[in-house]
């Protein structure tokens, strides 16, 4: 019972704000309009502060982008030689070329080689084209790595819902019974980077991360964040996708440089140490890639963080087989990534009966992934749409104000001055387009129709942010069969590789 007042509180939360700007619009249409203003100027100076951040970000991306970190590794002075990467990509029905394409750059990595271990975690309800997959990925890489390994998770075991979590933990386990432990490696030595099987590490990424193992104050008790850059195959997916795969990256630079605020998301990397300690990840949830996070925060009491790696990671925006297929995608992964909200269940539960964890800490993540998700539901709402709700529904009394004459023109500035931060957006995302050699003379034109393209952003925001998040925590609400399982994210491969 408890737990299903925890999943209603969020979805709950929402609907009464929405239907409460409405309901409010028609009996106290002085009070919503006032609202409505006040709420934009927020998001105008909260803008200007999270842009701030956005760039202090890139700035320091860009810095490490030029470095060799395997030298700065060596010149800590400090033994790196036993320490391996352990690197999971757990894969289901993916293309050949897509997987052969990920393993391949890790080979391109400025790293030895014998360093990394590899595993290429197979479901057996792939049926026999993942087998065939695995076996040419097996024949063509095998002895190029310190070693190589492909598992194969068993379907419905008990427990388990069918998704990434349930597999990479069955994987990293295989993983030490016959990689780890025959060669008496250090667990303690040892970093898991648990990649989606489109990733695609920088060249200094495990340079980077050995970087900031050996000098981070607390190795042992942190998580280590790269930042997802959705352009491997940017050029081929249509303007709304790429508007999602852009933000989703600058939220990421955004909390790169809010180290308070930052978890793990998608591919990242952990020590195996730690992993072991906490269960590895939830084999019965959606959102392991953020859960985990919460796992150790938890176990160790409140002494684990995120660090941020300032480094990119190359990924694979949503595409499709058509332009509505592609748009249906889209929206199933925004709500996947929506459902991460569970994660805020997982907190009452967990955090506040642990007597351990400081009240300060209890309080601050509670807060934040409410207020997170409440505005990922609302905010586009409210900004792009429910400005005119006094006008149609306050009467003839409020109609003929001078509130109601200005309430327009005000919003309207406020909306015009956060033009200036989409505009700065858009110059600053070319940073991260790869060439398309193909275009030709035409490369202008695209150039032009792809700044003009931000111009869709409030739709973006509604359709492909808002909604699904609004979907997500709805069908949480509601239990029962409206809960969501795991949803993987069908994803096309480009040839050209991201550059900035």
């Amino acid at each position: 019972m408890r737990r299903r007042i925890f999943e209603i509180v969020p979805g709950a939360s929402v609907w009464i704000v929405l239907l409460g700007l409405v309901l409010l619009s028609w009996r106290a249409p002085v009070f919503v309009a006032i609202f409505i203003i006040l709420y934009d100027f927020h998001w105008i100076l909260k803008t200007i502060y999270l842009s701030i951040h956005l760039r202090i970000a890139f700035a320091r991306m860009r810095k490490n982008l030029k470095v060799d970190w395997l030298e700065r590794v060596r010149e800590t002075g400090k033994p790196w030689e036993d320490i391996y990467h352990l690197v999971v990509l757990p894969m289901y029905k993916e293309p050949l070329d897509l997987v052969r394409d990920s393993v391949k750059s890790l080979l391109d990595a400025n790293y030895p080689k014998e360093n990394l271990l590899v595993v290429l975690a197979l479901e057996e309800r792939g049926g026999d084209e993942d087998q065939v997959t695995g076996s040419k990925i097996l024949e063509e890489f095998s002895g190029v790595f310190g070693g190589f390994l492909i598992t194969t998770h068993p379907k419905d075991l008990y427990g388990e819902i069918p998704g990434k979590g349930s597999n990479e933990t069955w994987a990293t386990q295989r993983a030490i019974e016959k990689l780890i432990r025959p060669r008496d490696i250090f667990v303690e030595r040892t970093l898991v980077s648990v990649f989606d099987i489109d990733t695609r590490p920088g060249k200094e990424y495990f340079g980077i991360l050995t970087y900031h193992f050996l000098t981070a104050d607390h190795p042992t008790r942190s998580s280590y964040q790269p930042i997802p850059l959705f352009t491997n195959n940017i050029h081929d997916v249509p303007a709304l996708a790429r508007l999602i795969g852009f933000s989703a990256s600058f939220w990421q630079f955004m909390q790169q440089a809010r180290e308070e605020r930052l978890t793990t998301f998608s591919s990242h990397s952990m020590p195996l140490k730690a992993l072991i300690e906490v269960g590895f990840w939830n084999t019965d949830i959606v959102s392991e890639d953020s859960r985990i996070f919460f796992q150790c925060l938890n176990h160790y009491n409140g002494d684990w963080r995120t660090v941020p790696l300032h480094y990119p990671i190359y990924m694979d925006a949503v595409s499709g087989s058509g332009f509505v297929n592609a748009m249906r995608n889209l929206y199933k992964q925004q709500r996947r990534w929506a459902w991460g909200v569970e994660n805020f269940v997982y907190i009452l539960e967990n955090f506040w009966p642990n007597k351990r964890l400081t009240l300060k800490k209890k309080m601050f993540w509670t807060a934040s992934l409410l207020d997170g998700f409440l505005t990922w539901s609302t905010g586009s709402f409210i900004i792009f749409l429910f400005g005119w709700l006094p006008n149609v529904f306050g009467g003839n009394a409020f109609y003929l104000t001078v509130l109601s004459y200005n309430l327009p023109r005000v919003t309207g500035v406020l909306l015009n001055l956060a033009l200036i931060g989409i505009i700065a957006s858009a110059i600053l995302s070319f940073s991260f387009l790869p060439p398309r050699v193909s275009l030709g003379r035409k490369r202008h034109l695209y150039l032009i129709w792809y700044f003009l393209q931000w111009a869709l952003v409030p739709v973006t925001f509604i359709c492909f942010s808002a909604m699904p998040a609004l979907d997500a925590q709805t069908r949480m609400m509601l239990g029962g069969r409206f809960r969501l399982g795991f949803w993987k994210t069908p994803k096309e491969r480009m040839q050209y590789h991201s550059t900035i």
